[in-house]
């Protein structure tokens, strides 16, 4: 189909069918742009898979996961616009994603990155002339939170919270099976909520349990001990390197995670490399009451991630 599409694996490829059974082929031109091909060089799990302490089943891209909300998007609206401002919620995000909000000390909301979308996309000469050859609007596509079934406020479900669950789900922490996700994706209708607003969801009570008892698996991986800690880690090495004077701002949103951590590896400050060094091996990390000397220790609330779907069933609309 494209480069892109040629390089993802056979379980994304198929993953992607669910989402989208027929590849909304006008989308690829978007994708096979130079900003868009940069976040496939960043992780949709935020700098987790450099670390022993995951297992990560394989690489999912933040492209990856910005396509698969595209293709939710388009599933349900058959809308251009809202499809291509759920392509490029993510256009702005630097390397290792959410640690750069940790960095920033928006570790509980995880939204101080998001104000670069908009000039991403002003400054991408492909992206405005493809915009323009549609006659649409950069406005129109700039703030995916405009649209409601591209994404809401917690603990709403959305093509943004659906997507990320799925495929956490089967890479991050492997909780379900392509089956699994077909059942429940092919449940879902598009209704008005209690708000008066269209919102994503399910059609029977049994499947909508189902689906809240396997993500309730992973709300409390993401924000485990080791989570936040690695999250950490990296948020504050980067913060270090910039100090430095080894690594820009600019950079992170610029560079690839390799390319950054290459510059980490490679600098002067022996102790910032051989602290990356260790971050890389260590496998384990440990719980204490009281702070640790001589040790990594930190202590970091993090943004709590869940879903209270609706279920709509017979014209009675019910917050399950």
């Amino acid at each position: 189909m494209n480069k892109y599409y040629d390089s993802l694996n056979d379980e994304v490829k198929k993953y992607f069918s669910i989402l989208s059974p027929e590849f909304p082929e006008w989308l690829l031109e978007y994708i096979d742009t130079p900003e868009m091909e940069r976040i496939s060089k960043i992780s949709m799990s935020c700098g987790t898979d450099y670390s022993k302490c995951f297992n990560l089943r394989y690489w999912y891209s933040n492209l990856d996961h910005s396509v698969g909300v595209a293709l939710i998007i388009w599933h349900f609206t058959h809308d251009k616009k809202q499809t291509l401002a759920g392509l490029f919620h993510d256009i702005a995000t630097p390397v290792f994603k959410h640690c750069i909000d940790f960095m920033n000390g928006d570790s509980e909301t995880q939204e101080s990155t998001e104000e670069k979308t908009s000039d991403i996309i002003r400054n991408s000469s492909k992206i405005m002339s493809l915009l323009k050859r549609e006659g649409i609007k950069l406005e129109e596509v700039d703030d995916y939170k405009i649209y409601p079934i591209a994404d809401n406020d917690t603990p709403k479900l959305s093509a943004d919270r659906f997507e990320y669950t799925f495929a956490s789900g089967l890479t991050f922490f492997r909780v379900w099976e392509l089956d699994k996700i077909r059942k429940m994706y092919n449940n879902i209708v598009v209704t008005t909520n209690e708000d008066g607003i269209q919102e994503l969801a399910f059609k029977d009570k049994e499947v909508c349990e189902e689906y809240i008892g396997t993500i309730s698996k992973l709300w409390p991986e993401w924000v485990s001990d080791k989570d936040r800690t690695v999250m950490q880690f990296l948020a504050d090495m980067c913060k270090s390197m910039n100090n430095a004077g080894y690594l820009t701002i600019e950079d992170l949103y610029t560079l690839s995670e390799q390319e950054v951590i290459d510059k980490i590896l490679t600098c002067e400050d022996k102790y910032l490399s051989d602290s990356f060094k260790l971050f890389q091996e260590a496998d384990t990390v440990y719980s204490s009451s009281i702070p640790a000397d001589e040790k990594y220790c930190v202590n970091i609330k993090a943004k709590t991630r869940y879903v209270v779907p609706l279920v709509q069933t017979d014209d009675i609309l019910y917050i399950f």
